[in-house]
């Protein structure tokens, strides 16, 4: 018999930095909402559609029922369609058309991620330097009281600061 799953305690509060990160970057996405044009929030609309079930049922039902009148189940409709090449062109432009649309979203969404990663990237460079420089003052500490963690290799290769450029080049020079 498995236990039934309890969950975490409701903590008491959260960190004001925590706080304070989480208003920024709600922010910043209702900015990035807010300065899409036009064409944008529209394309955005459309993929968002053409993500959904409703896209799905609304597509069964008017294809269905085209298919329906052009194989004649459907007395008293005449077959306007009899070969089904309108319903081929109109998928077919329906389809390029929603390509584009789901193109135009995912050009805007790589933007913001692209933005992201910088922001990332920045924030671990920032972490790598400030823990470099606390390896740094550590080590200082130890070796001023007489400690021999300050004589360790290892120590003294996390005490040298990252350069981005070598690691990037190194990368670059590795290949995928």
């Amino acid at each position: 018999m498995t236990s039934p799953t309890v969950p975490p305690p409701a903590p008491e509060g959260m960190n004001s930095a925590l706080d304070r990160n989480i208003a920024a970057l709600t922010r910043r996405r209702a900015e990035h909402e807010a300065s899409a044009n036009l064409e944008e929030r529209f394309a955005e609309a459309v993929s968002r559609f053409a993500g959904s079930l409703r896209f799905v049922y609304a597509h069964l039902v008017i294809f269905g029922l085209w298919v329906a009148a052009n194989a004649g189940d459907l007395p008293g409709i005449p077959r306007f369609d009899p070969g089904f090449v309108g319903l081929a062109t109109v998928a077919s432009v329906e389809a390029i058309f929603l390509s584009t649309f789901i193109l135009i979203s995912q050009n805007r969404a790589a933007a913001l991620a692209d933005k992201r990663a910088d922001l990332d990237l920045q924030v671990s460079l920032l972490t790598e330097h400030e823990v470099t420089r606390l390896i740094k003052i550590t080590a200082d500490i130890a070796a001023h009281l007489g400690l021999e963690v300050a004589a360790d290799p290892e120590i003294e290769e996390l005490k040298r600061d990252i350069a981005p450029e070598a690691v990037l080049d190194r990368i670059e020079d590795e290949g995928p």
